[in-house]
C-alpha cells in the first residue's frame, strides 16, 4: 500500500541554493529526499508548497512524499533527522489522505521579513535580517499597506524573469511592526506569491519609510505594471516562509 506522507520542515537558507533541486548546488529538497531515500531503501521524490530561493529561510515549510515504507510516523521523524544537518529539522511527520498535495491544495501562504533598523548593525542577526540604518517611518509605511491589499495585477512587483503568466495575486493580510531590539517585522499573507515579489514589495516600502517614496505612490507603481517602477529587491537573507494554509 502506498502511503502519503506531510512533513513540516524548518530550515535555515543560508547555506543552500534554495528550496528545489539544482545542479549548482546542494537544496532543501535533496537533503530531504536523500535522507528519507536512506530509510526507507527507495526512491523519494518530495514535493514542496513551492519553492524558496537561495538564502530564504523557512519556519513551516510544507511537503509531502509518497512511499510504500510501513515506518510509523514517529520513526520517520527521528530517523530522518538524524540523517539531516542541524541547519534543517523536519517539526512534523504524519500520514494524510492520499488526496493531500502540498502544492496544490494551499489555500495561502504567509511571509515574514525581518529588517534590522537601528543604526549599527548586528552580528547575531546577520544572515536573519536585512541591516537598513537610515530610520524607517512605520507610520508612513502603514499609510501604503493598504494600497497593496486586496487582488491587483502584481507586474511591478516581481521579476522580470517570473514564469507564471498570469500575475493577478491576492493579498488576504499585510501588517509591519517594531520589536524592542529594533527588528521591523513585515507580514503578508497572499492566495500566492510570484518569484521576488515579497522582497520587492518589502523594497519599495523601505523607500517608503526612509522618504524617498511617498505612501500614495504605491497605487500608480501597481498601474504601472513596470518593474522598473518599483524598488530594489530586498536581499533574501530576510525572508521567512513562516505558514502554509490548507
Amino acid at each position: 500500500m502506498i502511503r502519503n506522507i506531510r512533513l513540516v520542515v524548518e530550515y535555515d537558507g543560508s547555506a543552500y541554493c534554495g528550496w528545489q533541486r539544482q545542479e549548482n548546488g546542494i537544496s532543501i529538497q535533496q537533503l530531504l529526499e536523500e535522507g528519507l531515500g536512506r530509510m526507507t531503501g527507495e526512491e523519494i521524490r518530495v514535493v514542496g508548497s513551492g519553492r524558496t530561493d537561495a538564502g530564504v529561510h523557512a519556519l513551516r515549510q510544507v511537503a509531502h512524499f509518497r512511499t510504500a515504507s510501513r515506518l510509523g510516523e514517529r520513526n520517520l521523524l527521528m530517523g530522518v533527522n538524524s540523517l539531516l544537518p542541524a541547519d534543517i529539522a523536519v517539526l512534523e511527520v504524519r500520514e494524510v489522505d492520499p488526496s493531500f498535495h502540498a502544492r496544490f491544495s494551499v489555500k495561502s501562504k504567509v511571509y515574514l521579513y525581518r529588517i534590522c533598523n537601528r543604526p549599527v548593525r548586528s552580528a547575531l542577526e546577520r544572515n536573519r535580517a536585512w541591516f537598513v540604518w537610515e530610520p524607517l517611518d512605520l507610520a508612513k509605511i502603514g499609510e501604503a499597506l493598504p494600497l497593496l491589499k486586496g487582488t491587483h495585477d502584481f507586474t511591478s512587483f516581481c521579476s522580470t524573469h517570473t514564469d507564471s503568466a498570469d500575475r493577478i495575486r491576492t493579498i488576504l493580510a499585510i501588517n509591519v511592526e517594531r520589536d524592542a531590539s529594533g527588528i521591523v517585522h513585515i507580514s503578508l499573507e497572499a492566495d500566492g506569491f510570484l518569484r521576488y515579489m515579497v522582497r520587492t514589495i518589502v523594497g519599495t516600502l523601505v523607500d517608503v519609510g526612509r522618504g524617498k517614496l511617498p505612501p500614495e505612490e504605491v497605487a500608480a507603481i501597481l498601474e504601472a505594471k513596470d518593474r522598473r517602477r518599483a524598488g530594489l529587491t530586498a536581499p533574501a537573507h530576510g525572508l521567512f516562509l513562516k505558514d502554509v494554509k490548507y
